[in-house]
Formats: structure tokens, sequence, C-alpha cells
């Protein structure tokens, strides 16, 4: 029994991370078709601002609202100034996003230095037989299943959702219906590069914060979004079910190494199997 609690917790523990590396890729990429190769250092920008909220000797919770608010306003900024310009254009956008990834992660070790910041919570420990785990891992897991349910709810219940969805699919039929598309399009990369910095923000106590940061999470991010295929949100969330799963069984039992090969071994062999992804044949009605 609490070998399966073990396993449960951990595979609950990797399928939270895999969702919020991976959600507000899930908007940018999987709905917007934007590849954003600056998408690690966004989530390292929100972490970063959680780290300085939190030095100043404010609340954890304040720091990552902030982190939140701030990348957002951060990526309706790179979209005016970068992306706007770039809509079709795939190479050009993937040399831009990659020359402002390069540039941010210069600017933040020249700013904070190449070491890793930590954020202390101390909302105490549990234990499962000889394991201990932090409690704040829970809410870690709560915070990744409320930006699901929250961001599901926003695009299948709101007008704003209808009117994104309608945008993204055809964008002249909504120009021709009297919606200014590029706010659309602006507010959707914004909402997007919110939830990456509130992702960076709740994973910063774990994981601290580095300039490297992004580059840990970037590979998996991508590999989740596109293994779910073209329904972002319903594709990400089975993607990170399935890897979720089998790097919390394998992390158990082989150690994160190991965890992270398997992972990546079962992305390939699944897209060799499903090239248009879990929920391509969704979208095809089958």
């Amino acid at each position: 029994m609490q070998q399966l609690a073990n396993y449960a917790y951990l595979i609950g523990f990797s399928f939270s991370i895999f969702v919020l590396i991976s959600i507000g890729l899930a908007v940018i990429f999987g709905m917007m078709r934007v590849i954003n190769l600056a998408q690690g250092e966004f989530l390292m920008l929100g972490a970063y601002v959680c780290v300085i909220v939190t030095t100043a000797g404010l609340s954890v919770w304040l720091g990552i609202v902030l982190a939140a608010l701030t990348v957002g306003l951060f990526g309706i900024v790179v979209e005016r100034l970068i992306i706007r310009h770039l809509y079709g254009r795939i190479i050009d956008t993937l040399l831009a996003t990659w020359g402002l990834s390069l540039f941010l992660i210069g600017g933040v070790t020249i700013l904070f230095g190449p070491q890793s910041e930590s954020v202390g919570v101390d909302l105490g420990k549990f234990s499962i037989g000889d394991f201990t785990y932090s409690v704040y891992s829970l809410v870690m897991m709560a915070t990744a299943v409320a930006m699901l349910v929250a961001t599901y709810a926003l695009w299948r219940f709101t007008r704003f959702g209808l009117i994104v969805r309608g945008t993204m699919q055809n964008a002249r039929m909504a120009a021709a219906m009297g919606i200014n598309t590029d706010r659309v399009y602006m507010l959707t990369f914004g909402f997007g590069s919110a939830l990456t910095g509130l992702a960076g923000a709740v994973l910063v106590p774990i994981t601290g914060a580095s300039p490297q940061l992004g580059l840990t999470y970037i590979a998996k991010a991508f590999i989740t979004v596109i293994a779910g295929g073209p329904l972002p949100l319903l594709g990400s969330t089975a993607a990170s079910g399935l890897f979720g799963f089998i790097d919390g069984i394998m992390d158990y039992r082989y150690g994160p190494v190991l965890a992270q090969i398997t992972v990546l071994l079962v992305a390939i062999l699944l897209l060799r199997l499903l090239p248009s992804g879990i929920t391509g044949r969704l979208r095809r009605g089958l």
C-alpha cells in the first residue's frame, strides 16, 4: 500500500511538472502555431520575478501572481515588437525568438550571475512509508490542475475563448465579422506568456532559478505539445498524463536519468505510430 502511494505521488508530481512547462506553449504553439524558442526563458523570467519579490521580503504567493502579470505584459511587448511582423514566416520566427532567448539568458546572467537562486516555502512535510515529501509539492500539483481547468473553461465557455478559437481557425473570416484580429493575437500571446510566467514562479521553490532554467524544460515542453496533437489543451493534458506516468514510475524504480531517457523514447515511438499526435484521430472524427 505504501509503495502504491509513493507511485501515485510521483506520477502526480511528474504530471504536474509536464503540465506547468507545457500549458503556456500549448496556447502559443498549439493554438497560434508560433514556434517561440524563447518559451523556456519566459519560464525563467517568471522564476526570477518570484525570487525578486521574495528577496524584497514580500510573500511568495504575491511573487507568483506578479510573475504571471509581469511575464504576460512582457509577452505582449514581444508580440507587438517582434512576433506580429513574422506570422506565417516560420524560419524568421525561429531566428528572432532564438535571438531573444540568447538575449534573455545573457541579460539575466549579467544581472543575477550564473548561480542558482532559491525561494523557501515552509509548509511542512509529510511521509509515505520511508519517503518524506514537501507539502508544497501538493500545492504545485493543485495549481497545475487549476491552471488546466481555468484555461479550458476560458476557451470553452467564454465569449473571449470563442473569439480566440474562431480567429485561430480562420482569421480572415473573423476580421470580416468585425473582430480585431491583431488584438486577439496580442492578448492570446500575452495569456500564454502569463501562464508560462506563472508556471516558472510555481516551480522555483522546487527547482530554483538560474539562467539555464529554460533550457532544462524547453525540449520537454515542445515534445509534450507536439505529442498531444492538434487539440492543444486536451492533447497536452493527455501527453502530460502519459509522460508523467512513465516518468514517475521510472524515477521511483531506476532514477531520474533513465526516466527522462524512457520518456524521450516513448515520445519518439508515439509520434512514429501517431504522426498527428494523440488527438489527431479525434480531430478527424475517427
